[in-house]
Order: C-alpha cells, then sequence, then structure tokens
C-alpha cells in the first residue's frame, strides 16, 4: 500500500467521497455531517491523501490545520471492499507522523455517535484519541462525538 497526497477531485477519489457523504446521510441528519466538500478539500490549509495499491484506491483522509498547533482529521473513509485490510490504520500512523512533523500539539477529530460510526470511534480510540468538548465551529450535537489527541513533542 501507498500512501500519496492527492487531489481530491480525481475520479475514483471523488466516487469515494460521494459515497462518504451518502452513507452519512443515512446515519445523521443534514445539519450534523461536517464532511467537507472537493473545494474545501482543496484549501491551502488542508493536506489531502489517498491510499492504493498497485494503483487501486483502497481509502483516503485529510489533515486540515487549524493553527500552529492544532489540526483536524477530516475525511477518513476506506473503500468497502478494502475495509478490515489495515488501510484505515496505515493511513492513521501516517497522519500521526505528519503531524509530529509538523510539531502539533493537539489533534482533533469529530465523528458520528451512531452505531455505523463505532468502528472508526475504535480506530481512533486505539490511537489515543479520547474524547472531547467541541472545538473550532463545532457545537455540542447528539450526532457528534468530539476527539482529540495530545502530541508528544
Amino acid at each position: 500500500m501507498n500512501i500519496q497526497e492527492e487531489d481530491p477531485g480525481t475520479d475514483d477519489v471523488h466516487a469515494l467521497l460521494l459515497e462518504h457523504l451518502a452513507d452519512m446521510r443515512i446515519h445523521s441528519p443534514l445539519e450534523s455531517i461536517h464532511a467537507l466538500d472537493i473545494a474545501a478539500l482543496r484549501m491551502p490549509a488542508i493536506t489531502f491523501w489517498t491510499v492504493r495499491d498497485e494503483g487501486v484506491l483502497q481509502g483516503c483522509g485529510a489533515l486540515k490545520q487549524l493553527d500552529t498547533e492544532l489540526a483536524e482529521i477530516k475525511s477518513m473513509r476506506t473503500a468497502p471492499e478494502h475495509q478490515r485490510k489495515g488501510v484505515a490504520n496505515l493511513l492513521m500512523h501516517h497522519i500521526l507522523s505528519v503531524a509530529a512533523e509538523r510539531e502539533l500539539k493537539y489533534l482533533l477529530l469529530e465523528t458520528g455517535t451512531p452505531d455505523a460510526y463505532k468502528p472508526a470511534r475504535l480506530l481512533y480510540a486505539s490511537h489515543g484519541f479520547v474524547e472531547c468538548p467541541p472545538f473550532a465551529d463545532y457545537k455540542l450535537d447528539p450526532y457528534s462525538v468530539f476527539m482529540r489527541r495530545a502530541m508528544q513533542v
């Protein structure tokens, strides 16, 4: 598996992101969906990666720099046919490595509370993320859980 920076508008990546949004709409009301669109994922404050194996897209994820000490994980998604193959774990290790290189103090994220998001919450917890209050522009929401991880600098 290979992790690389890539344009989120690439055809297969865009299709995976649309699938991600559609899946979230099944489990959360629209006002509780905080996924970024393609234009937002192309903003300078965001680094977007894909995971590919022999060119086949397996997953994606992004890091949104909030300031010099904080960044938020966005758009983590594994293609359904590649789930439980270590894609998300590999990508999480990569994001943690980049956060360490950037000397960030905290990584933050928002994910859902419904059962469909349980695997994501377990993944994040396994990498040291703990629940925290809402951050940035987020508000308390019964469909959202907020998590953070202190980085060792």
